[in-house]
C-alpha cells in the first residue's frame, strides 16, 4: 500500500530520531579521539545541541501524538561505522582529525539533507509548528558543518606547515650529509 505524506512525515521523522540518538553516543568517541582541540571541543558542543535537537524531536512527535521510535536509521549506521573503522585505523594525528571532520561531515549533511526533507514535509501537511522546530535543527546542523569547515582548514593549514618543515629539515640533513 503506497504511504501518504502524513505517513512518509512520520516515518522520516522517526529515521532522524534514530539517526540522532546514535549520534549521542558516537560524539564522545570522536571527541576523545581528536587531537586538536578545536575539533574536540566542537564534537562537545555538538553533542549538547543534539540533546537539544532529540528533545525538538519529541516535541513534534507529542504534537503529533506519536511514539518517537519505530524505526533504525541504516544510512546513519553505516556513516558512524565508517567513522569507526577510521578511529581504529589512523593513530592520533592530524590526519585523523582531517578524517574524523570527513566522516563528521558526511554526517551533517544526511542530517541537513533529512531536515530540509522533513520541514518541507511538515510544511506541506500545514504543521507549521513542527516546521519551525525542524527549521532550528536544520540552521544549526548547517552552522556546525559551516564550523568543521573552518576547522578542517586551520587543521590542513598547519598540518601543510609542518610538513613543510618537515621536508626543510630533510633537505637540511641531506645537504649536511653531502658537504
Amino acid at each position: 500500500m503506497q504511504p501518504t505524506l502524513d505517513e512518509l512525515f512520520k516515518e522520516e521523522l522517526q529515521d532522524l530520531y534514530d539517526a540522532e540518538n546514535q549520534i549521542l553516543k558516537a560524539l564522545p568517541k570522536m571527541a576523545k579521539a581528536a587531537s586538536d582541540e578545536d575539533l574536540a571541543s566542537a564534537f562537545q558542543q555538538h553533542l549538547e545541541v543534539t540533546k537539544k535537537q532529540v528533545k525538538r524531536l519529541d516535541k513534534i512527535f507529542q504534537q503529533l501524538g506519536i511514539k518517537p521510535q519505530g524505526k533504525t536509521c541504516e544510512a546513519m549506521q553505516g556513516l558512524l561505522k565508517e567513522g569507526d573503522r577510521i578511529i581504529q585505523e589512523i593513530e592520533k594525528s592530524p590526519v585523523l582529525d582531517a578524517a574524523l571532520i570527513g566522516a563528521a561531515q558526511k554526517v551533517e549533511h544526511y542530517e541537513i539533507s533529512g531536515y530540509g526533507t522533513v520541514r518541507t514535509l511538515a510544511e506541506v501537511l500545514g504543521q507549521q509548528d513542527a516546521a519551525e522546530l525542524l527549521e532550528e535543527t536544520l540552521d544549526e546542523e548547517k552552522e556546525t558543518d559551516e564550523n568543521l569547515t573552518e576547522i578542517a582548514e586551520n587543521i590542513m593549514g598547519g598540518a601543510t606547515e609542518e610538513d613543510d618543515e618537515d621536508e626543510e629539515e630533510e633537505e637540511l640533513e641531506e645537504e649536511e650529509e653531502e658537504a
